[in-house]
């Protein structure tokens, strides 16, 4: 790219930090840094059009963590890492509302429901008999019982007649989060820079010398907020897991309201817009899931459209609109990644599909470091 004197001296002279990815992460990251440095120039590189990754492509779940799926994760942790987990999560929901507010981001608090198949004896018992335990330990955080059960009022079918649910989880518009955010970031006086994908960067006493697709310069510090693509600068502890999402058309008197979970949360779906927006099901392919590369499968995109016509959606007409999928980033732990790489290189990753509860934690955290 042939820049000019004056772009070179506006965008990419003098530069503090640099924050790689203009996601939930990183735009609060910035937001953090704007905050805790009045003076520093701060520049954000964005490789797509629009932010990549999950920022823009996820379902709009305030949630942090299902029954079931809590129950889980106290087989691969410790009982104060869920309760830290759940406690992050949360903490990190209330502080993107209160930044934002709750009409800017379209935030709905129509609860949660967990529900189970048929099928699901022993997953159901399981959960009906470790529900007042995960209660106990989550009492602290919330200060009331969090997971009750309830009849199946929205008459889904092939499923037990009980779901599980959680009056403190909630549901937001994605869109309208993100252009908040991006506005807060271009107020804050952050530069963005979209369409400039990163290939490397180089460290010195001095800061970083970083390498895109367009041009190279210099910045103080270097922050990694790419969470799914954070294998690219070597982060291994972070694999990509891809999510394949579908919409329907508008759908007459729908009257389904809330946030739903299917088979420990593999299977998601909401209403949004008189539409039922659900994804999931990457557990039918983890291997073909496990990559950055955008698109859909004709083994998830069958079953989901099977579970709207089963379970979610049976004695209704409706027709899909749009279908997409978004990059998320996890690992053998759900605990995030903030740390400091080197001298001047930060990174704040793996949020483990818990992107918009934890990412504006988890981007306040890692410009803490700095």
């Amino acid at each position: 790219m042939n820049l000019s004197y004056w772009e070179i001296k506006s965008w990419l002279t003098n530069v503090d930090f640099t924050i790689i990815g203009s996601g939930i992460v990183g735009l609060n990251c910035a937001i953090s840094l704007s905050r805790k440095y009045p003076k520093a120039k701060i520049l954000i590189l964005e490789k797509g059009m629009m932010p990549q990754g999950a920022s823009t492509k996820n379902a709009g779940f305030a949630c942090f963590g299902s029954l079931s799926e809590l129950i889980d994760d106290l087989g691969t942790h410790s009982e104060a890492e869920v309760i830290e987990l759940v406690e992050k999560r949360w903490e990190g929901l209330q502080l993107l509302r209160e930044m934002l507010g709750d009409k800017t981001i379209g935030f709905k608090a129509f609860g949660g429901y967990e529900l189970f198949a048929e099928t699901e004896n022993d997953l159901f018992e399981t959960c009906l008999s470790q529900k007042e335990h995960i209660n106990s330990l989550l009492h602290p955080i919330f200060k009331a019982e969090v997971f009750e059960t309830r009849p199946n009022s929205f008459h889904f079918e092939n499923i037990k007649d009980t779901y599980s649910f959680n009056a403190f989880e909630g549901q937001i518009d994605t869109g309208k989060l993100m252009e908040a955010l991006l506005l807060k970031t271009a107020s804050a006086g952050v530069k963005i820079l979209n369409d400039c994908r990163v290939k490397s960067f180089a460290e010195d006493n001095a800061g970083v010398h970083v390498h895109t697709e367009h041009f190279d310069f210099k910045t103080k510090k270097l922050l990694i907020a790419t969470n799914g693509f954070a294998q690219h600068f070597n982060i291994s502890e972070v694999k990509p897991a891809r999510a394949q999402v579908l919409i329907t058309k508008p759908i007459e008197n729908l009257s389904i309201k809330g946030t739903f979970h299917l088979e420990k949360g593999y299977y998601y779906f909401r209403n949004i817009d008189n539409r039922i927006l659900l994804g999931g099901g990457r557990h039918l392919d983890f291997k073909t899931e496990e990559t950055t590369a955008f698109g859909e499968t004709e083994i998830i995109q069958n079953k989901l459209e099977t579970l709207l016509k089963t379970v979610i959606l049976p004695k209704q007409n409706f027709e899909i609109d749009h279908r997409w999928s978004g990059i998320m980033g996890v690992g053998n732990q759900k605990k995030a990644i903030v740390k400091q790489m080197s001298n001047n290189v930060f990174c704040g990753v793996r949020l483990g599909g818990m992107g918009i509860a934890i990412g504006s934690l988890i981007g306040k955290e890692l410009a803490e470091l700095t």
